[in-house]
């Protein structure tokens, strides 16, 4: 007997079409879309009245009306199936009208080309530089520490029998560590059942999106921002808006402007070092924001991806910890700490929020990778992970003081740098029009990737500025770089 009925069929018992009819719905459209074909079995009404909690009988009707109208048939003591006098469905028409529908639509990546899967590599050689958006350098992780916690996560995973199922909101032990770190080291109000762990924090964005947006709600984000969220808020139906930006980062005068003319559901910040320009939203832009929220009733979403890279002080405290109102909902990473590819972020929002969040995770993949999260706990446990933080933090600092005197002294005016109060990217604006496109061209050509302000942008207007990634590359590598794009910029002049 065919699985087909385990495709979820949504009953709507505030419409005004009777459960029966919306039980037809659904099964011809199965039926049209292929995924119930001539000959299949479907479940006894008695089974699927139990799956959607109906009465059998609203399920008895609906199958006689799909045998009377000739979707079904029904066979004494075998039961019901798909008609097979209906036309077989071909897969390859089906996906034939759908590139059809796409076409124009695939020459450009509906996400931001991020990841060294993306690279031309056939043009780049060992001497190669990637300014990334702000990666770390995998070089510094600790890999004796790491490599023995994972050694001892294993071990007691296998041992004590936990390699199987367990919580989709994360390990237990780790939703603690994490929580008592927020509490003592962020002042966020962080607890076990309140915290979900995901598998970085573009995960958790989209996991958020998936439960707070429906089709047609509207998110707001800075005209330049991380482009990755902006394409997940889409892609639950969100409609997204510009919102005007400075050298303190959203305008709350602008926001409200759109407020006042949409229907804002939430927006979506970077706070302490807004991307993709860096800088560091003041106390009293956060504050109006969080009232904002209020009155405006929408949902603040803080993407505090490298919280613990700051230099010229002490991390200004998320905007989660000034919430009173379980209005911000807080995502985080070790991704920046570590190697994005250990994938472990996190989300902390009410309890109620969380489990919703868990829900997701469970039609998705289950669980996350509880050896890696056991691993991470273990390096919290043991003050390994912050002694890293705080050797790192030194390294980058000394390497955001290279880069913009590098930037300085080699692109020299035809540039200006901000020196960044933090994170591991320099936000470049040229001082002369440029052809973005063209240089980026001219720089890949010299094994030198980049990622211009367009990127970032919701709209095709240029942008004349670069997100420049120093945190992954040493002080050689980060000069010889900037060589190279000076050299590609000379090619630029027309």
């Amino acid at each position: 007997m065919t699985n087909s009925w385990d495709i979820g069929i949504d009953i709507d018992r505030a419409a005004s079409t009777s459960l029966n009819m919306q039980i037809v719905a659904a099964l011809t459209d199965r039926i049209r879309s292929g995924l119930l074909r001539a000959g299949d079995a479907l479940p006894s009404t008695r089974e699927l009245s139990v799956r959607l909690g109906v009465n059998r009988k609203t399920l008895i009707l609906a199958y006689d009306e799909l045998i009377a109208q000739g979707w079904l048939v029904s066979h004494e003591k075998r039961g019901t199936f798909v008609s097979p006098e209906l036309p077989v469905f071909k897969q390859e028409q089906r996906v034939a009208g759908v590139a059809q529908r796409l076409s124009g639509r695939l020459a450009e990546p509906a996400y931001l080309p991020y990841g060294d899967e993306h690279l031309p590599v056939s043009v780049l050689d060992e001497e190669s530089t990637d300014f990334s958006d702000g990666a770390p350098d995998t070089r510094l992780i600790p890999f004796e520490d790491l490599s023995k916690a994972f050694r001892i996560a294993l071990m007691e995973s296998a041992r004590g029998n936990r390699m199987g199922y367990g919580d989709p909101r994360g390990l237990s032990t780790l939703r603690i560590e994490l929580a008592t770190m927020l509490r003592a080291e962020r002042a966020i109000n962080a607890e076990e059942d309140t915290l979900c762990v995901v598998r970085g924090s573009q995960m958790g964005i989209y996991l958020i999106a998936k439960i707070l947006i429906r089709a047609g709600d509207g998110v707001a984000m800075e005209r330049l921002s991380y482009p990755p969220a902006r394409e997940a808020f889409r892609a639950c139906g969100g409609l997204v808006h510009s919102v005007k930006q400075d050298e303190f980062g959203m305008i709350p005068d602008d926001l409200e402007r759109v407020c006042r003319s949409h229907r804002i559901r939430a927006i979506y910040l970077t706070p302490h070092h807004q991307f993709p320009t860096t800088v560091t939203m003041p106390i009293d832009r956060r504050m109006r924001l969080l009232a904002m929220a209020e009155q405006f009733d929408f949902v603040v979403i803080e993407d505090d991806y490298d919280h613990e890279f700051h230099f010229s002080h002490n991390p200004m405290l998320p905007m989660a910890s000034m919430d009173q109102s379980g209005r911000v909902i807080y995502v985080g990473s070790l991704s920046k700490i570590l190697a994005p590819g250990l994938r472990v972020g996190y989300v902390v929002a009410p309890a109620s929020v969380i489990n919703r969040l868990a829900n997701q995770i469970m039609l998705i993949d289950r669980q996350g990778n509880t050896v890696t999260e056991r691993a991470a706990a273990q390096l919290l446990q043991n003050g390994k992970l912050k002694r890293h933080i705080r050797r790192a933090l030194k390294v980058y600092e000394q390497r955001c003081q290279s880069a913009v005197q590098a930037v300085q002294e080699i692109l020299k005016d035809t540039v200006h740098v901000a020196h960044p109060s933090g994170g591991l990217a320099l936000w470049v604006r040229f001082s002369q029009p440029q052809n973005m496109q063209l240089l980026a061209q001219l720089a890949l050509q010299r094994n030198v990737r980049i990622l211009p302000g367009s990127m970032f942008c919701d709209d095709p207007s240029d942008v004349q500025a670069m997100r420049l990634g120093y945190g992954s590359l040493n002080e050689r590598e980060f000069r010889l770089g900037i060589e190279r794009l000076r050299d590609a910029m000379k090619g630029d002049r027309h």
